[in-house]
């Protein structure tokens, strides 16, 4: 059902998975996935959403960031930042012919998604965020540290080795390990996200992306960022995920519009929870267009 899509921007091709005509689509959604995972983290998630009757005339298309999946990796004197994101989306959304668009993102895809949405309020219908909610920040005070910790985390890693497995299970037993997921559940994520060179499999991300951030913002910057969302937005939550995002009032109340679900599962409640999701990004983007 899903199938493959190339996107070549100024700076960087990039590799998606898509479903419908954007063209002729009453609303498009475009998925954007965490860190270290790829497109087909919203797998299971399109399918199931493709199953239901209000979805027959949207688009989808879940992307690999930069660095991810099938997508290229930045040079090699080229790191990760964060709002480099922001402007290959925006670059990206230049490319395709959509209306009525829909963001929906999972942890760093969330935190993409807001940044976003804020910056270009006029590009952005909705907003659906699964476990993130604005940018990562930190006081002030850490920025000399957080600096020197970036700076050595890259001498770190452009030394290190790139981990290798016996067999593509090994390095999916890994992902169990982080994710607290089920073979079943991350298939779709180790699949398209390990190849095998040799007798050995790898991950195909790019190792750069292990590397700690050289800057964050401040709190009162990411209280700006989420201020000035001005569509409608969907948070939705794992009640085993991440807590200070459960946690999180002010940056909520710093929402004009905010609808709050909690599902069951952990940080990758998308993944445990695939029906309940599915069913409340219908529900939230039938809205939308009614009240278009």
């Amino acid at each position: 059902m899903l199938k493959e899509r190339k996107l070549q921007l100024s700076n960087i091709g990039l590799s998606a998975l898509e479903y419908g005509n954007e063209s002729e689509a009453q609303a498009a959604l475009i998925f954007i996935h965490g860190w270290l995972d790829n497109a087909a983290s919203f797998t299971t998630t399109i399918e199931s959403i493709c199953q239901k009757a209000e979805a027959s005339n949207w688009y989808f298309l879940s992307l690999d960031l930069p660095g991810h999946g099938l997508s290229q990796h930045r040079n090699q004197d080229n790191y990760y930042p964060f709002h480099d994101y922001i402007s290959e989306l925006h670059e990206l959304l230049a490319q395709i012919e959509v209306k009525n668009l829909i963001l929906v993102g999972h942890s760093l895809g969330a935190l993409i998604a807001s940044c976003y949405s804020a910056a270009f309020p006029e590009k952005v219908q909705g907003v659906i965020l699964i476990e993130g909610l604005g940018p990562l920040t930190e006081s002030a005070e850490k920025s000399v540290q957080r600096l020197r910790k970036g700076v050595l985390s890259r001498q770190r890693i452009l030394a290190k080795p790139i981990r290798r497995y016996a067999t593509r299970h090994d390095a999916c037993l890994h992902r169990m390990h982080a994710n607290q997921l089920s073979e079943y559940q991350l298939k779709p994520i180790i699949e398209r996200g390990t190849h095998q060179e040799g007798e050995y499999w790898y991950w195909r991300y790019d190792p750069k992306l292990t590397c700690d951030s050289l800057f964050r913002m401040t709190e009162a910057q990411g209280l700006a960022y989420l201020s000035a969302i001005e569509c409608r937005n969907l948070l939705i939550l794992g009640d085993q995920g991440f807590p200070q995002l459960a946690e999180a009032q002010q940056r909520k109340e710093a929402l004009k519009f905010n609808e709050e679900v909690t599902v069951m599962g952990g940080h990758h409640c998308h993944i445990e929870s695939v029906e309940e999701v599915s069913e409340l990004i219908v529900t939230f983007v039938r809205k939308q267009l009614t009240e278009m």
